[in-house]
């Protein structure tokens, strides 16, 4: 393994850990202040909005700031004959890392919180308005990434992918997951932001519905790549 791998797959699992614990802790916190509803989704979504800005400013150099396994195989998918091509090993070692990070994420955010760690949830998030909105959402995500990729503005990943997923928590019945990843991770905590495991092969379906047809949207809105501009991350270097 390459020392620029070796980079990638560390950025990859500390920073989806660090949005897990980001969207549980927060949750736990809004939980913990107030029992208002609204209040706690705001706090919920403002924060992940804002962690997941940083996050991927943080992360970004370092391979790619993903922290998607969808992104991740978007990315390998269309960068396939590009210069920033890499193999399908990396590929699935970058969605592996993304995962255990995750999981890791989650345990992280429940012992700060005293939660018992890696504890499945038991909140049912099921129904067809639910998987809806994951297919929105999560095609949201992949039309913004995949287009910025392909307009040459990867620059504007942090602000944009943090607007998409903070307004997404709002406007879809889900509160918008968008990620595998995340959504194994969010199974094992029994708190505010989990998922019970037999809710989350439903929801991953229907985000890779979502992920598939915002790509798709978006290669037929920008079928030629631009060129990226001088100094800017590479379309590899994408996040979501």
């Amino acid at each position: 393994m390459s020392p620029a791998t070796a980079r990638r797959l560390a950025a990859e699992f500390t920073g989806t850990g660090l949005l897990v614990a980001v969207v549980v802790g927060s949750g736990i916190a809004a939980t913990n202040l107030t029992s208002d509803g609204a209040l706690r989704l705001l706090i919920n979504s403002l924060v992940t909005a804002l962690g997941l800005a940083v996050l991927i400013l943080t992360f970004a150099p370092a391979g790619g700031a993903h922290f998607n396994p969808l992104v991740t195989a978007a990315d390998w998918l269309l960068s396939r004959r590009a210069p920033t091509a890499y193999g399908s090993g990396q590929a699935l070692a970058v969605i592996t890392a993304q995962i255990t990070g995750a999981i890791g994420g989650a345990a992280l955010a429940d012992a700060m919180f005293g939660q018992p760690a890696l504890s499945p949830s038991h909140t049912a998030r099921t129904g067809l308005p639910l998987l809806l909105s994951e297919v929105v959402a999560t095609a949201g995500l992949l039309l913004v990434i995949t287009t910025l990729a392909r307009t040459g503005r990867p620059q504007h990943a942090p602000w944009a992918v943090g607007a998409w997923i903070g307004a997404a928590y709002w406007f879809t019945a889900s509160t918008s997951f968008a990620n595998p990843a995340v959504t194994i991770g969010r199974t094992l905590t029994p708190t505010y932001a989990g998922i019970a495991p037999a809710s989350a092969p439903a929801f991953i379906i229907a985000q890779v519905i979502g992920a598939a047809l915002g790509t798709l949207l978006a290669l037929a809105i920008h079928p030629a790549p631009s060129t990226t501009p001088a100094g800017a991350e590479t379309p590899a270097q994408l996040t979501g």
